[in-house]
C-alpha cells in the first residue's frame, strides 16, 4: 500500500507492497541517507490506538557479533535415519566385527589396532566397508582416475590426525566431506575410493603407515608435475636390409689405436662428468634432506591402492589423496600397511614391513598373506596346505595367519549361540551402504577449491589453482619458478587461462630473460598461435616471434620473426611455392612536422628483400627459381635458378633496373649491359633482348608486390599489437548460452523485459481500479447504497487496510529475522574457517558484516517509522471515506 492514501487505491496486493517495500529498501541502502522523522501533533482515535497497541507487539532484537560463542558442527536434524541408527544386518556385521577384532588381539597383541567400527558425523557406530558410497558422477573429468583424484585433492582441505600416530575416532559420510570441503588422509580415502569404484577401478582403501611429508601433505621437496618433462616416446629406427649386390663402403683408413684411445679418452671425460654430476646431486640432495622424524614409522596415515586388471589397468599403483598423484606400490612415501577394505570385504595384511611397503604382494586371494573378514570374498582363494600338517614349517606371523584363519570360524561361539551362528552365516553378507547418494552440483563443480583458491608449494615453486570464472581475466593456474628454496628469487611465471574470447591460453614471463609468450587456441583473428616479445619493448618494430596456424590462413604463413632491422617470414604449401622471405631495413628518415601515431607515414625503408621458393616439377630447372634477392638500395634483383640433378652448381641472372624505374607510365629501357647472366649448361640456347625485356618486367612487378606484402605484413604487426592492448584490458570471457547463472547479458535483458512487463501491469490496474469496486462487489455491485451498505463498507476498508499494515510490519520484521539469520551464520562460518583464513577472506568477512548490520538497522528504523506512520494512515482513510461522494450522505 502506498503511503498516501489519497495518492493510490487502498487495495493494492500484497506482492506489490513488497516490491515498492524492496525498492524503497535499495533506495535507502544506496544512498545511505537516514530516515526523515515523522512529526506526528495528531490526537489518535479509539480505533487507531488499538492498531498502534497490536504493532507494538512485534518487537525485534538486533543481533551482536560474538566470536567467541561455540559452533556446533553438526546438526542432527539434517541427516537421515540412517545415520543416527543401524539396520538389524548392520548390528550383525558390528558384532561380527567385534568378534573378528578380539581374535587379532589376542593372537597379535604387539599390533596397533584396526580400524574397523568407528562412530559417523552422528555419533552412531558404523562399519567402515559401509562407509564407501561408489557413484558414478556425470562429470566425463571424474571417469579417469587423474581426473577423480585431481578433484579430491583440489576440491578438499587437509586436516591432520590428533595425535598423528592413532586411528581417528570418527569416520564421515562421503557426502558430509563434501560439504564441509575438508577432512583427514581416511576422509580423503573414502570419498576418492567411492568415485573410483564407481567408475568402475578395483580400487582399496588402505591403513598403514608413511612418511612426515606424505602425513603433512608436505610437497616443498617435490618437484611440481606441471614441470616434470613428458617422457618422449623414441621411435626406432629401422635398420635397412643389406642388398646382396649393393656398393661396398669406402675402407676406413683412420688408425685402429689412435680411435681406440680417443674413445677411451672420451669415455673418461664423460665418467668424470658422470662423476661430478652425481657427487653433486648427493650433495645437494643432502643439503635437501628434511630433518629427521622422531615419529619416523609411527605416523599413521590412509591412501587408495588400485588393483590391476579393471579398466585396462596394467599392473597395481598407490594414488596419494593429498595430492592426487600415482606412486608405484614400492614407494618410499609409505612404511607399512595393516590392512586394507572396499565395499565388498574387510582384509588384513599378514606380511612383514620391515622394509617398508617394498615386496609386498597384493594378491587378496592368498590367505598366508591377507586374513579376509567376510567369507564371500570376490577375490579367487589360493588354497593352502592343511593347518595341522604345515604349521611347523611357518614363521611367527604365518603361524599367527593360520591361526586367525583357523579361529575364523571356530571361535565365533565365544560370542555368539548355536543359533545365532546359523543365523549369521545365513545372513552374514555386506548390508548395503548408509550413506545417501554423492551428488554435486555443476557449480560445485567448477568451483573446484574451497573458496575457489588454493595454493601448493613445491620444490623452488608456487602453484596457484583459480575456480574456472572467478578470476577477471579467466586466470586457473598460475605456476612461479624461483632459483632458490625459499622463494624470494622469481625465475618465470606461466599463467593458464581458459574460456577467453581472444583465445588465449597459456601466458609465460621469463624474468631472467625478460621474454613474455603467449599461447593462443585455434580460432582467434589473424590465426595467431605462439607471441614472444620482451617486456620491455612490448611495441612494433622491436624483438618478436609470432607463429601461426598456416592451415587456417590463406597465405600459409607459419613463423614471423622480427627486429628493429630485419624480417623473417616461413611459409607452408603455398601455391606459388614460396616458403621463405627476408626483409632488411635500413634507418628512418627523420620527417619535420606532425607524426601519425601509427607509422604509416614514416615507414622503415627497405634495404634488401630475399625471396626463396621450393621446387616446381613442372618446370626445368634452369628456369625454376629457387631464390629471389631484390637489393633495393642497389638497384639489383639477383635470380638464382634450382640445381639439375646432375649439376653441382646453378644457373644465376641479375638485372640492373632501369634508372626511371619507380617513374608512373614511363617507358623503360633496356640494354644488354643492364643483364648479365651464368648457365651451367653451355649448350642451352641464350635468352633474346625482347625475352629478357619481358623478364626484367615480371621481376620489377615481382618486387613490387614483395615490397606490398612487407608493408602488409606490418601493418599487420601493429593490428595485432593494437588488438592484444584491448584485449588485456577487457579481458572478455565466453559464457555459453546455457550457462544461466553467469551470462549476464542474457539475465540483464531477461530482467529488464519483466519489469517492463510490472510496470505496465500496474500502471493498467492503477487505471482502471476503484477502491471500493472488490468491496461492492460482495454486496453485488447495488445501484443505490443503503445506510446499512454504507457502514458495512467502511467497516470492511478499513477492516482491509488495518490487515495490510499488520502485514506489512510483519513483512518488514521476516527481512529482519532472515537478515539476522544470515549474519549469524556467517560468523558460525567465520568461527569454523577463522584458523586457515586469509587477511583478504578476514576483510571479506567485516565488510559483509558491516553491510548486514546497516540492513538490519535500516529494517530496524523503517519497523519504528511503519508504527509510527501506520495509526494515522488509517486515520486519513477513515476521514476519506466520510468525504466520499457515494458515502458522504450517511456520515
Amino acid at each position: 500500500m502506498a503511503d498516501e492514501p489519497d495518492q493510490q487505491p487502498d487495495n493494492i496486493a500484497t506482492e506489490e507492497e513488497e516490491n515498492q517495500e524492496k525498492g524503497e529498501l535499495n533506495e535507502e541502502q544506496d544512498g545511505e541517507k537516514e530516515i526523515p522523522e515523522v512529526t506526528v501533533t495528531e490526537e489518535l482515535t479509539e480505533d487507531a490506538e488499538a492498531l498502534k497497541n497490536e504493532l507494538n507487539k512485534i518487537v525485534v532484537h538486533p543481533p551482536s557479533i560474538d566470536l567467541s560463542i561455540p559452533m556446533k558442527e553438526f546438526d542432527q536434524t539434517e541427516f537421515p535415519a540412517s545415520y543416527k541408527e543401524n539396520l538389524p544386518k548392520e548390528n550383525l556385521v558390528l558384532q561380527y566385527a567385534e568378534n573378528f577384532r578380539r581374535q587379532y588381539v589376542h593372537l597379535y597383541r604387539d599390533r596397533k589396532p584396526l580400524l574397523l567400527n568407528p562412530v559417523n558425523e552422528c555419533g552412531t557406530e558404523k562399519f567402515v566397508c559401509t562407509t564407501i558410497r561408489p557413484t558414478q558422477l556425470e562429470f566425463k573429468e571424474l571417469y579417469n582416475w587423474e581426473g577423480a583424484a585431481e578433484f579430491v585433492a583440489d576440491y578438499l582441505n587437509f586436516e591432520t590426525l590428533e595425535p598423528p600416530t592413532e586411528l581417528p575416532r570418527r569416520l564421515l559420510s562421503p557426502t558430509t566431506i563434501l560439504k564441509r570441503q575438508k577432512g583427514n588422509c581416511f576422509d580423503y580415502s573414502t570419498l576418492l575410493c567411492s568415485l573410483l569404484i564407481g567408475v568402475g577401478y578395483d580400487a582399496l582403501v588402505v591403513n598403514g603407515y608413511a612418511t612426515r611429508e606424505t602425513c603433512l601433505a608436505d610437497e616443498s621437496r617435490e618437484i611440481c608435475p606441471l614441470m616434470k618433462k613428458k617422457e618422449e616416446v623414441k621411435e626406432e629406427v629401422q635398420k635397412k636390409e643389406q642388398k646382396k649386390y649393393a656398393v661396398k663402403a669406402p675402407k676406413d683408413l683412420r688408425s685402429k689405436f689412435e680411435l681406440k684411445q680417443d674413445a677411451k679418452a672420451k669415455a673418461e671425460k664423460e665418467a668424470e662428468e658422470e662423476q661430478r654430476k652425481k657427487e653433486a646431486e648427493e650433495k645437494a640432495a643432502e643439503l635437501e634432506k628434511p630433518p629427521p622424524d622422531p615419529l619416523y614409522g609411527l605416523r599413521v596415515h590412509a591412501w587408495v591402492l588400485v588393483l590391476a586388471g579393471r579398466r585396462e589397468v596394467p599392473e597395481s599403483f598407490f594414488i596419494e589423496p593429498f595430492t592426487g598423484l600415482s606412486h608405484p606400490v614400492d614407494s618410499q612415501n609409505y612404511l607399512g600397511i595393516e590392512s586394507v577394505w572396499n565395499a565388498t570385504n574387510y582384509w588384513v595384511n599378514m606380511q612383514d614391513c620391515s622394509d617398508g611397503v617394498k615386496g609386498l604382494s597384493y594378491d587378496l586371494g592368498d590367505c598366508t598373506r591377507w586374513e579376509y573378514m567376510f567369507p564371500i570374498t570376490e577375490k579367487p582363494l589360493l588354497k593352502i596346505p592343511d593347518v595341522e600338517d604345515d604349521i611347523g614349517d611357518l614363521d611367527d606371523d604365518e603361524k599367527g595367519s593360520e591361526r586367525l584363519n583357523a579361529l575364523h570360524h571356530d571361535n565365533t561361539q565365544l560370542t555368539f549361540s548355536e543359533e545365532e551362528e546359523n543365523e549369521m552365516d545365513k545372513n552374514l553378507d555386506m548390508p548395503p551402504s548408509w550413506v545417501e547418494p554423492i551428488k554435486l552440483s555443476l557449480r560445485d563443480f567448477q568451483m573446484r577449491c574451497p573458496q575457489g583458491k588454493k595454493t601448493k608449494l613445491y620444490k623452488r615453486a608456487k602453484l596457484e589453482k583459480f575456480a574456472h570464472y572467478l578470476m577477471k581475466d579467466g586466470l586457473v593456474s598460475k605456476l612461479s619458478m624461483y632459483d632458490n628454496r625459499e622463494l624470494t628469487d622469481l625465475i618465470m611465471v606461466r599463467e593458464y587461462f581458459a574460456h577467453r574470447v581472444d583465445k588465449l591460453c597459456t601466458k609465460v614471463h621469463n624474468h631472467r630473460s625478460g621474454w613474455n609468450t603467449e599461447f593462443f587456441d585455434p580460432g582467434r583473428h589473424k590465426c595467431l598461435k605462439e607471441h614472444q616479445f620482451k617486456a620491455s619493448s612490448p611495441g612494433p618494430e622491436n624483438d618478436r616471434i609470432m607463429l601461426f596456424y598456416d592451415e587456417a590462413r590463406v597465405d600459409g604463413l607459419v613463423k614471423r620473426v622480427e627486429c628493429l632491422t630485419e624480417m623473417t617470414e616461413e611459409y607452408r604449401n603455398r601455391d606459388d611455392y614460396l616458403y621463405y622471405k627476408q626483409v632488411e631495413f635500413g634507418k628512418r628518415t627523420k620527417k619535420f612536422g606532425p607524426q601519425d601515431g601509427t607509422g604509416a607515414n614514416n615507414m622503415r625503408p627497405i634495404v634488401k628483400m630475399v625471396q626463396k621458393f621450393n621446387r616446381n616439377t613442372k618446370k626445368s630447372a634452369s628456369e625454376d627459381i629457387a631464390e629471389l634477392v631484390f637489393l633495393v638500395s642497389e638497384d639489383k634483383i639477383q635470380l638464382t635458378y634450382h640445381t639439375e640433378d646432375p649439376r653441382i652448381a646453378s644457373s644465376t641472372r641479375e638485372f640492373l633496373k632501369p634508372a626511371n624505374w619507380d617513374e608512373k607510365g614511363a617507358t623503360l629501357t633496356f640494354n644488354p649491359e643492364m643483364h648479365q647472366t651464368f648457365q651451367v649448361d653451355p649448350t642451352s640456347p641464350m635468352n633474346k633482348n625482347v625475352e629478357l625485356y619481358e623478364m626484367l618486367l615480371e621481376m620489377l612487378k615481382a618486387e613490387e608486390k614483395c615490397r606490398n606484402e612487407v608493408r602488409e605484413s606490418e601493418e599487420e604487426v601493429r593490428e595485432v599489437l593494437n588488438e592484444r592492448t584491448k584485449e588485456e584490458t577487457a579481458s572478455e570471457l565466453e559464457i555459453s548460452v546455457y550457462d544461466t547463472d553467469r551470462n549476464e547479458k542474457a539475465k540483464k535483458h531477461r530482467r529488464e523485459l519483466e519489469r517492463l512487463q510490472l510496470e505496465e501491469r500496474m500502471r493498467k490496474q492503477e487505471m482502471d481500479i476503484d477502491y471500493l469496486a472488490p468491496f461492492l462487489a460482495q454486496m453485488g455491485n447495488p445501484d443505490k447504497i443503503t445506510r446499512q451498505q454504507a457502514y458495512q463498507l467502511k467497516e470492511d476498508c478499513l477492516g482491509d487496510l488495518k490487515k495490510r499494515l499488520i502485514d506489512k510490519a510483519n513483512l518488514i520484521q521476516a527481512r529482519f529475522e532472515k537478515e539476522t539469520q544470515l549474519l549469524e551464520k556467517k560468523q558460525a562460518w567465520y568461527q569454523q574457517n577463522q584458523v586457515a583464513m586469509s587477511k583478504d577472506d578476514e576483510e571479506a568477512y567485516l565488510d559483509y558484516c558491516s553491510e548486514a548490520l546497516f540492513r538490519i538497522h535500516i529494517l530496524d528504523l523503517r519497523l519504528a517509522r511503519h508504527k509510527e506512520q501506520a495509526p494515522h494512515k488509517y486515520m486519513q482513510l477513515e476521514q476519506r471515506l466520510r468525504s466520499e461522494e457515494r458515502l458522504a450522505e450517511f456520515f
